[in-house]
């Protein structure tokens, strides 16, 4: 289209009006035959339901709201994946109870774990997705925190009794300053 516009621009530069002005046609213009009639093929709504005339006609012309359907998917492509916590004998009793408590707003007031997954167009991916969230929460729950070495309880200790040491030594600095503003009114 520009390298379109742009020879139609230099040949209007050099004064050879070669090229006429584009003309615009609508739609249904494009669709006439010679004899003035439109063209209809032999599967157009017309032919197929012929006594569909009015309101209710089992086609209609899309208005602008349903325009924004036409952007979603024609299938619901949503996962959704639940199973009641409680009873769950695939995963061991110390793992669901941390998974009810760091995943509580996921459990309905029926016990049910809840899990969707809306990441791709398709359903089985999703649901693949959705298998996977499972299996790091599990994976997740079941770990177990680890101990420090007495070495690192040592270095913990002395780096917080430094921090509480610097912190009481700046606020001496601190009160040091503000008493010396302090004008002594005898």
């Amino acid at each position: 289209m520009a390298a379109a516009w742009c020879l139609r621009w230099s040949l209007s530069r050099a004064g050879a009006g070669l090229l006429p002005p584009p003309t615009r046609y609508t739609r249904r213009a494009l669709h006439k035959q010679g004899d003035g009639t439109e063209f209809q093929s032999i599967y157009s709504l017309d032919k197929l339901y012929p006594e569909s005339k009015g309101v209710d006609t089992a086609w209609k012309v899309p208005c602008l709201s349903d325009l924004c359907s036409l952007l979603l998917p024609p299938v619901n492509s949503k996962a959704e994946v639940r199973f009641h916590l409680a009873t769950a004998d695939w995963i061991t009793e110390p793992v669901r109870e941390k998974i009810a408590l760091a995943h509580k707003n996921k459990i309905n007031r029926s016990g049910e774990l809840i899990l969707t997954s809306e990441s791709s167009r398709y359903q089985f991916r999703n649901l693949a997705d959705c298998l996977q969230k499972i299996r790091d929460m599990i994976a997740e729950a079941s770990q177990e925190p680890t101990q420090p070495s007495k070495e690192d309880a040592r270095l913990q200790r002395l780096r917080i009794e430094n921090m509480n040491r610097e912190r009481l030594k700046q606020k001496r600095i601190h009160s040091a300053i503000k008493t010396s503003r302090r004008v002594d009114v005898d």
